[in-house]
């Protein structure tokens, strides 16, 4: 098992050497552009997939790390350039981990690879969980996957929201309800393969930040994927229900639904990306604090900006060792007794809504206006405390952890 550790190894240091240069010279400058186009940038994506950023082979790296610092250094030096085009690098992650999460072995070969394609032909995944009605509320998806036993087939209907890359991907990561009788417990995750008849693009949605990561409905009508899509397989799934039929009646330990599953897995590494934009956003204030002159002196000489930065690096540097610590925990497999994934997430989330303001303070009207990135960071940082899971939702997580009380 690997020693928790505040320092990376050298192999590490240069990987994120490597992806800061990458960052700082290929996404910084293209920031504002896609930003304003809302749209996928499929070139950034495709320059990452020729040096090796966006690849399987990339990823499983930083995923299998044993330190578990691989994907968290990752994500921060990649967010540090800019949210939006980072999410489209990175957004195919959180269906790969779905299928990681839930699926066989079979699965994870089979259709990973197929997720990030090749850097002549770059595909993406999509990971459709959240409804209209149903985003933390998980229970209440309406979303159906039937079991048709002489096809040996899934039949899938639906709609599901907010998804990254919904209906612009190869593969889709799919949460459906197979038990409506259990509940959240009644869930299964489905793969559905590319060019399948049945599924479409719904309303792409205009948004207040990360604009260049593609965020659509998904429409699913009468989709049909062989029973070998159902992740995990169906005795596993079988045996699964029955115990949670058992557990219904009798009470008992609570089980992991297939989309919490994936959640948890990668609340560390939203952490990791929220660090990364607050980061940002605080190396541009301070640069303008030590820059920028008012009545004949830096303004940083004010203590009113001084001890404003003083406190955003104090914040920054808290946040990631709680994203490192919960990092490092579940790579070496040891219990979060305190929710410590969704403390990460949690502080670090409303680290990014803080530092980012308190950015587009220091440079006061500068700050309001599109010539300075702190405008931009200040709109993506407000999606860290909404996506996969509100920072209320951590809140309850973390309260039920403690009290062991069913908090509502």
């Amino acid at each position: 098992m690997a020693e928790f550790t505040l320092e990376p190894s050298d192999e590490q240091k240069e990987i994120r050497a490597w992806l800061h240069g990458f960052a700082a010279e290929v996404i910084r400058p293209a920031a504002a552009e896609w930003d304003e186009r809302e749209e996928t940038p499929w070139p950034v994506i495709q320059e990452a997939a020729k040096l090796g950023i966006y690849s399987l082979d990339f990823y499983a790296q930083q995923y299998f790390d044993p330190s578990g610092l691989g994907i968290p250094l990752a994500m921060e030096e990649l967010f540090w350039g800019d949210a939006g085009i980072a999410l489209s690098i990175v957004g195919t992650g959180l269906a790969a981990v779905g299928v990681l999460a839930n699926g066989t072995d079979e699965q994870i070969g089979t259709w990973i690879p197929q997720m990030y394609g090749d850097p002549d032909d770059v595909k993406l995944a999509a990971f459709c969980s959240s409804e209209p009605d149903a985003g933390s509320d998980v229970a209440a998806m309406r979303t159906r996957a039937v079991y048709d036993e002489a096809k040996d087939e899934w039949v899938l209907n639906g709609t599901k929201t907010w998804a990254t890359n919904g209906g612009i991907a190869n593969v889709h990561v799919v949460v459906a309800v197979v038990d409506p009788e259990l509940g959240s417990k009644g869930h299964a995750s489905f793969i559905v393969p590319p060019g399948t008849p049945g599924l479409s693009q719904g309303q792409k949605f205009k948004k207040h930040g990360i604009r260049a990561s593609h965020t659509a409905e998904v429409v699913l009508d009468g989709v049909r994927v062989p029973g070998a899509c159902l992740l995990g397989g169906k005795d596993k799934l079988d045996e699964r229900l029955a115990r949670a039929r058992e557990r219904a009646t009798a009470g008992g330990e609570r089980l992991k639904n297939a989309a919490m599953a994936t959640f948890e897995a990668s609340r560390p590494a939203v952490g990791a990306m929220a660090v990364g934009t607050a980061r940002a956003a605080y190396e541009v204030a301070l640069d303008y604090a030590t820059t920028r002159s008012q009545f004949g002196r830096p303004i940083i000489d004010n203590q009113g900006v001084a001890f404003q930065l003083a406190d955003m690096r104090t914040r920054i540097d808290a946040a990631r060792l709680l994203v490192w610590r919960a990092s490092w925990m579940a790579t070496t497999g040891k219990k979060f007794e305190s929710a410590e994934g969704s403390m990460s997430k949690l502080f670090a989330s409303e680290t990014a809504k803080q530092v980012t303001a308190q950015a587009v303070q220091i440079l006061g009207g500068n700050g309001f206006t599109r010539e300075y990135p702190v405008e931009r960071m200040h709109r993506d940082a407000a999606i860290y405390t909404i996506f996969e899971g509100t920072s209320e939702i951590q809140r309850l997580v973390i309260a039920r952890t403690l009290s062991g009380v069913p908090i509502r």
